[in-house]
């Protein structure tokens, strides 16, 4: 198979690449090189997506698939003028579902508006995930038998939003840990090698339709467990962080993964079903974290999202002193 990966040098898209380049695949990675690297045994062409695309790209070549991740849909436009007869993977994101209290089976629920101009995907989860919605619509018109992946929250070695990470870094941990609301919260991860692997495979079978590229729901308490098994984990109820101000999710006052009930109950636990049965498979969390960690500790500079240990030992001390 010939594939073309949009990007290649950043978490998923370069794990596609190199997922495909040890398959034996013949990858190429159309990129501006300024976000890093490709993996070895893949080829380059150089494109700003703002712009049109070099005839490198265009002139004589063929592919057999086509991987993107884009976020703006005038990058979606030139892309499929640019290589109309490929089958396409699109990866979105479950931040177009509308509403984030229930989770929506896949390729169900109610969307957010389309927005068909770029916008600041940094501005809101709006922008972004409407962004999303509009790039679905335009590969799904253009390409009837393409594939439209969903994913929730990516974890894994090579994160740069940091925040499985926070986790990862309490791996080793035996003493206390504070853990976020309540043991029975459902979350769902997946690992950004099982999600690469999957895309490729929809690639190689040629695969259509839209799935929720998600893991298997699971109570947090068993997520935590299984990332810090020597750790005394100390349930801290959601009224009381958010009294502390300590945000959800990420950021430098916040705990990732974690989310405010019942508000986010369905964004992370959508149905994984689907998409188990389209060919993704999963490994253990356990086996993401020790990896995340060895990840780390090989790169001292990787991000880390979260509160720091110092603010975790007063929150636990706070909370402690109110006798629970």
């Amino acid at each position: 198979m010939r594939l073309l990966v949009l990007g290649g040098t950043q978490f998923l898209s370069r794990e596609v690449a190199a997922e495909a380049a040890r398959r034996g695949h013949d990858v190429v990675c159309a990129n501006r090189g300024r976000s890093g690297s490709v993996p070895p045994g893949v080829r380059v062409v150089r494109w700003d997506r703002g712009e049109e695309p070099p005839a490198e790209l265009t002139d004589g070549a063929s592919y057999d698939a086509v991987v993107d991740v884009a976020r703006h849909p005038s990058h979606v436009r030139r892309a499929l003028a640019a290589v109309p007869d490929a089958h396409w993977v699109f990866v979105s994101t479950i931040s177009v579902y509308a509403d984030d209290a229930d989770p929506a089976g896949p390729g169900t629920g109610p969307l957010r508006p389309a927005i068909t101009e770029d916008a600041d995907a940094t501005e809101s989860v709006d922008a972004y995930g409407g962004m999303k919605v509009a790039c679905e619509q335009l590969v799904l018109d253009a390409v009837p038998g393409a594939a439209v992946v969903r994913p929730g929250l990516i974890v894994g070695p090579g994160d740069p939003s940091g925040r499985f990470a926070y986790w990862a870094r309490r791996s080793t941990a035996t003493g206390d840990v504070l853990a976020p609301g309540a043991p029975s919260d459902v979350v769902q991860v997946i690992d950004v090698r099982d999600l690469a692997a999957w895309v490729v495979t929809l690639a190689e079978d040629r695969t259509g339709g839209v799935y929720d590229a998600v893991g298997a729901p699971l109570p947090i308490g068993d997520l935590l467990a299984a990332c810090l098994p020597d750790a005394n984990l100390v349930w801290v109820d959601q009224e009381f962080l958010e009294s502390e101000g300590v945000q959800p999710w990420a950021g430098p006052d916040g705990i990732p993964v974690w989310l405010p009930r019942p508000a986010y109950d369905g964004m992370l636990a959508h149905d994984a079903a689907p998409a188990l049965a389209a060919g993704l498979v999963t490994r253990p969390p356990a086996e993401t974290s020790r990896d995340t960690r060895a990840w780390l500790d090989a790169d001292p500079a990787a991000r880390i999202a979260g509160i720091t240990a110092e603010r975790e030992a007063d929150l636990l001390s706070r909370w402690g002193s109110q006798g629970f």
